[in-house]
């Protein structure tokens, strides 16, 4: 039976014969001793000195002048009998101050011995190409005339499908269409979705009253992905980007916000939030109805140009007055004249704009029913001011068909589909 033995480990810290204790191998690895603070100064200093003593060289030997080179007296003669005129020192030689004597190629050469008469020597093929005059494209020929560089079968094509400038823009005529939002047109152009008159449109687009406009399948299935929320905005809260340190209402718009009565049978997923845009304004101290759309098209039919969808208000107002007119005790609606009431229905005017007509009706002794057709900045409260009332509380509680209902103040649902604004 076969037996193993292990070897002991030669120990170098043990010690030698002659009794002296050995001190172990150290290797390539092992860093040198650091150095003190006195010591890295000094050396510092040192290096620092030296280069100060050779910059200053440098800068002596470049500020000494440089003589001109004197023509040499045995110059050879050209090629036609006169004198070079490239003449170089006597000797060949060009001495450098920073460096060795370099002697001139063609000097080199001349020790050679005299040059063979003949034929010069053909040139190669890389020293022809490099020398003389490039080439024009195309080359020019006698009877060619001017140089003319033939356009691709692309660049034809794309100068027939550019832009006119007759006409009006693609995407607000498919706007005014109520196809899509302006923004949702150009970018169904942009990716090939829509076609004029049988040819894919392009970016820019003008088109005439009489042509033929399709979309894509594609198109309306993405847009049919498209969400609106109804939000009950409560006080405290901006409509649109934060501002002032006030959070944007669209924060609201969360899982366990959603309201637990809404009947749409949309399931709630992240992407809903992308895009979100309030179609329409409510101040930070007013609260109600708000509506937050990814569809251009809701836009469009809201805050549009040509949008005609009213918008209620249940405002409560208190009568403080006209420049020091005196106030009584009682309820706003008996303080208030009744031709002042009629000039909240019509004959306002907000920055010199008349106001379009609005119908305006006391909903209780302190509280007034607005209904407008459109949507100024801070408008109810400003027509208020214009007849002496004092707005402490605004809601909005509709919005075309759309009633804001039993939804809790800080809650939201989701448009349904066959829900519609007008």
């Amino acid at each position: 039976m076969a037996t193993l033995t292990l070897k002991k480990k030669n120990n170098s810290s043990k010690p030698s014969p002659d009794g002296e204790r050995r001190a172990p191998l150290r290797g390539k690895g092992v860093s040198r001793p650091r150095q003190t603070l006195e010591q890295a100064q000094a050396e510092r200093q040192e290096r620092q000195a030296e280069f100060d003593k050779r910059r200053a060289a440098e800068e002596r030997m470049s500020a000494a002048p440089r003589g001109r080179p004197e023509p040499r007296s045995d110059a050879r003669p050209g090629p036609r009998g006169e004198a070079r005129r490239d003449a170089r020192p006597a000797g060949g030689n060009f001495r450098r101050e920073d460096g060795p004597p370099q002697r001139d190629q063609r000097d080199q050469r001349d020790q050679r011995g005299p040059r063979a008469e003949g034929p010069a020597a053909e040139p190669r093929r890389d020293q022809r190409r490099a020398s003389g005059p490039r080439p024009s494209y195309p080359p020019q020929r006698e009877g060619w005339g001017e140089p003319q560089r033939p356009a691709p079968r692309q660049r034809a094509e794309h100068r027939e499908r550019m832009p006119s400038d007759e006409g009006e823009r693609l995407s607000k005529r498919m706007g005014e269409l109520g196809m899509a939002s302006r923004r949702e047109a150009d970018e169904w152009i942009a990716a090939g979705w829509v076609r004029v008159d049988g040819k894919m449109a392009v970016l820019g687009q003008r088109v005439g009253p009489e042509v033929k406009i399709e979309v894509d399948q594609r198109a309306h299935k993405e847009q049919a992905k498209q969400v609106t929320i109804l939000l009950h905005k409560p006080i405290g809260y901006v409509s649109g980007q934060a501002e002032d340190g006030y959070e944007p209402a669209s924060v609201l718009v969360r899982s366990n916000t959603q309201w637990s009565d809404d009947a749409s049978g949309i399931k709630y997923h992240i992407g809903h939030t992308r895009g979100l845009a309030p179609a329409g304004r409510l101040d930070i101290d007013s609260t109600g109805l708000l509506v937050l759309t990814q569809d251009g098209r809701v836009a469009k039919v809201l805050i549009g140009e040509d949008s005609n969808v009213e918008k209620e208000y249940l405002v409560r107002v208190e009568f403080v007055g006209l420049n020091g007119e005196p106030v009584g005790p009682g309820r706003a609606m008996e303080q208030m004249p009744h031709e002042r009431m009629a000039l909240l229905n019509h004959g306002l005017e907000l920055d010199g704009v008349q106001l379009k007509p609005a119908k305006v009706s006391w909903a209780n002794e302190d509280q007034l029913r607005f209904v407008l057709r459109e949507g100024r900045k801070r408008q109810i409260r400003r027509m208020c001011e214009l007849v002496g009332l004092k707005v402490v509380g605004l809601k909005r509680v509709r919005i075309g068909r759309i009633n804001l209902g039993h939804l809790p103040a800080g809650q939201w649902r989701f448009l349904a589909p066959w829900e519609r604004f007008d």
